[in-house]
This record gives structure tokens, C-alpha cells and sequence, in this order.
């Protein structure tokens, strides 16, 4: 012989249990969905402002790389004039010297450059 059941109260309590399951369910995929968008749409918010942060000191490395090139520009060309010059002097008190002591300049240069080669 088998037992049967009939619905009553008993059951109802169980539906209803049920429900309130489901319901509990429900309420809290809709918090975690909720926690989801919230979360992505921080993630989204960081990463912007990440990439514009990274940005700005791509911009300013560059500012200052230009800055740099254009300051060892002014430096190298004040150098090279100031080379010049010096050159300039140096020739023109070339020009006012005695042509022997030029001679004598010229052998010992050749001489310290050429070493033993200039012998022959």
C-alpha cells in the first residue's frame, strides 16, 4: 500500500516558501547586475582617465624633448661661432707673421703629423 497526499495546508506553506525564494533570487541577480554595470562603468571611467593622463605626459615629454633639441641647437651654434671667431684671429695673426717663422710653424706641424714618414 502507498501513501498518498493530498494538498492541503501543509502545502501551501511550501508554494509560498518558494516564492519567497524565487523572489529572494530575483532581488539579488538584480543587485548583482546593478554591482556589474556600476563596476563597469568605473572601469571605463579609470581607463579614460588613464589614457588622458598618459596622453598629457606624452605631450609634455615631448614639449620638453623639443626644448631640449632647440637649447643644444643655440649652444652648438654659439660654440661653432665662437670657433670660428677664434679661427678668424688666429689667421689674421697668421697673416702679420714673419714668413720664416711661418716655415718654421709649417716643419714642425708636418713633422709632429707625418712623425718618421716625413724623413724621406
Amino acid at each position: 500500500m502507498s501513501a498518498t497526499t493530498t494538498p492541503g495546508l501543509s502545502d501551501l506553506g511550501t508554494v509560498e516558501a518558494l516564492k519567497r525564494v524565487k523572489a529572494t533570487e530575483s532581488e539579488w541577480e538584480a543587485k548583482l547586475a546593478e554591482a556589474r554595470a556600476h563596476r563597469d562603468q568605473v572601469l571605463k571611467r579609470l581607463r579614460d582617465e588613464t589614457e588622458a593622463v598618459v596622453h598629457a605626459a606624452q605631450l609634455e615629454a615631448e614639449r620638453e624633448r623639443s626644448e631640449a633639441i632647440q637649447a643644444a641647437r643655440i649652444a652648438a651654434d654659439g660654440e661653432a661661432a665662437r670657433t670660428l671667431a677664434d679661427g678668424d684671429r688666429a689667421a689674421e695673426a697668421a697673416g702679420r707673421e714673419d714668413p720664416e717663422d711661418l716655415t718654421e710653424k709649417r716643419a714642425a706641424i708636418l713633422s709632429a703629423v707625418l712623425g718618421e714618414f716625413g724623413t724621406d
